[in-house]
């Protein structure tokens, strides 16, 4: 197995970015996919998301292709924006000392933007079948050149009913290509799209075991992005915290939430890359000393990092591979103690959370922050405490005779407790206490519901009842439930794809064992109703009819 990157004989520009990146050695789907891709094979690979797929299909693409030459060389294509916009952002880092032009393409986006891009030159498009589809039949999406094509997630797209759009726009790309399909599973469906569009393929598969530690203690909360910080503050208060290594994702993030928790009170340091390595090896090692609680840092700034006696690790912002997920929590739990990781997930983030827990196969608690009366209380009985702690000690003589002064000019000695008590907790104002929105709950806005939808993968599924509870929106029934194997990705894809609405026009789904419930908005229902006449699932004929 190929321990370096440069080993695999990748360009070197490309070897310094991920190096630049915090990539010590390729994972098993990189050591066994990039020499093939490399040497122009085909590949039909089985892998989870957080394996390092992206990376193992995009490094050989950015070392194939002549950046700013012949317009679009390289082509991915995905089932979910999120997965699009992901996979765009990690090609354009491993790219960057090529100078690669990579587009992300997803609805929800501006026409225009997309089109001037183009328009402009992209060396690498990464988007949806829908929006490419669009794209291609305004004749500003032109794929002659494509040289080097991926089919990501292909269980997935193919679930969500993708497969026409798929074929295509494979019949839009030139046959003389390499082709590359990654799948977490290989069903029947995958394996007969691989037949009929790769050239003899070599397969790969990659099957990780459970990654995560048994010894730590894995939480959430579902929190707005504004909400961040309180929430965290929250959460440092109430813990049995030692130290906390708290990850973000940007260098400029760290410096300014470990200036904003020590105001707090919270003593707070920053690790990133602008520090020089005196400068680093000195907050690591007043970090060990514990002389601070909490170190915010990035992945890249924590690599190789190794402490131990770190009680939490709190992903203040989810890492964008899973992956990285296990290396953060890895570090807390070890030598046999116990530790905790928590996240901070925003709604929209659902889908991030579920990819890890299906990466790692383990699960994680969705929990609820403590609330304002249960932080107040949190601190009385701390101050009790440490007041306890106090009076059982003795050696008071000094106070309580200032105490005997006091009365003896004629104040109420529960006055006087009290004032010094309120003397002695005044710090505590420097801990604020915020309201957070829950989020679980419709937020209201000038007395409307504002409505929230969570894609794909975090969408609603506990909606009761056979009228929608959204305003604006109408509740459909069909006739196939859970006995069916019927999913929410299926649904959404069928619906999106085949009346050509967007994803926001879709709301809660409800699936039951022979019956399900979906939301469309009210202008959208009529066409959801008439374009779904004679969907199939599985050989299934679908009953689609509004609800009464």
């Amino acid at each position: 197995m190929t321990t370096t990157f440069q080993a695999l004989g990748l360009h070197p520009q490309l070897v310094q970015a991920v190096s630049e990146l915090g990539f010590v050695t390729p994972t098993p789907i990189q050591s066994a996919t990039i020499p093939l891709l490399l040497n122009g094979r085909d590949v039909l690979g089985q892998a989870q998301t957080g394996t390092g797929k992206t990376a193992a299909f995009a490094l050989p693409m950015l070392h194939a292709i002549e950046p700013r030459s012949a317009g679009v060389q390289g082509l991915v294509v995905a089932p979910t924006r999120e997965l699009a916009n992901q996979v765009a952002t990690a090609i354009y880092s491993y790219g960057q000392y090529r100078h690669v032009r990579v587009l992300p393409i997803y609805g929800g986006q501006s026409y225009a933007r997309q089109i001037s891009r183009l328009e402009r030159g992209v060396d690498i498009v990464v988007g949806t079948p829908g929006r490419m589809l669009d794209l291609i039949r305004k004749h500003v999406l032109d794929l002659s050149n494509v040289r080097y094509l991926v089919l990501d997630e292909a269980d997935e797209m193919l679930s969500m009913g993708f497969v026409e759009d798929i074929e295509t726009i494979l019949q839009e790309i030139p046959a003389a290509r390499q082709s590359a399909l990654f799948s977490a599973t290989l069903s029947g469906a995958v394996r007969a799209l691989a037949d009929r569009y790769m050239a003899t393929p070599e397969s790969i598969t990659i099957n990780p075991e459970n990654l995560t530690l048994s010894s730590t203690e894995q939480r959430c909360y579902v929190v707005r992005s504004s909400d961040k910080l309180a929430a965290v503050s929250r959460l440092l208060e109430m813990e049995k915290v030692t130290s906390a290594l708290i990850f973000t994702r940007t260098r400029v993030s760290t410096a300014e939430l470990a200036e904003a928790l020590s105001v707090r009170g919270f003593q707070s340091e920053a690790l990133h890359g602008d520090l020089g390595q005196d400068a680093r090896e000195a907050v690591l090692g007043r970090f060990r000393r514990q002389r601070f609680t909490c170190l915010v840092a990035t992945d890249v700034a924590a690599r190789g990092l190794d402490i131990d006696d770190v009680t939490h690790v709190i992903n203040y912002d989810l890492p964008l591979d899973p992956e990285y997920y296990v290396h953060r929590i890895g570090r807390t739990g070890r030598a046999g103690k116990e530790g905790t990781a928590i996240s901070l997930v925003t709604p929209k983030e659902m889908w991030r959370l579920s990819r890890i827990e299906k990466y790692t196969r383990s699960p994680i608690l969705r929990a609820e922050l403590p609330s304002k009366d249960q932080v107040l209380k949190h601190r009385d009985d701390c101050f009790v405490g440490e007041l306890q702690n106090e009076l059982g000690k003795g050696k008071l003589e000094h106070e309580r005779d200032l105490v005997s002064q006091l009365i003896e000019s004629g104040c109420d000695p529960l006055d006087v407790a009290a004032a010094a008590i309120q003397l002695a907790r005044m710090g505590e104002g420097d801990r604020l206490l915020e309201d957070i929105v829950d989020v679980s709950k419709p937020a209201k806005r000038n007395g409307r519901h504002t409505k929230s939808y969570a894609g794909n993968k975090g969408r609603n599924t506990s909606s009761r009842g056979k009228r929608s509870h959204e305003p604006d929106m109408v509740r459909l029934s069909m006739n196939l439930g859970k006995s069916q194997q019927l999913h929410p990705g299926e649904i959404v894809g069928a619906i999106a794809g085949t009346a050509r609405v967007p994803g926001q026009a879709i709301g809660a789904i409800r699936i039951g064992k022979h019956e399900t419930f979906v939301d469309v908005t009210e202008k959208h229902a009529d066409r959801v109703l008439q374009r779904m006449r004679g969907w199939k699932v599985r050989g299934n004929a679908v009953v689609l009819r509004r609800a009464d």
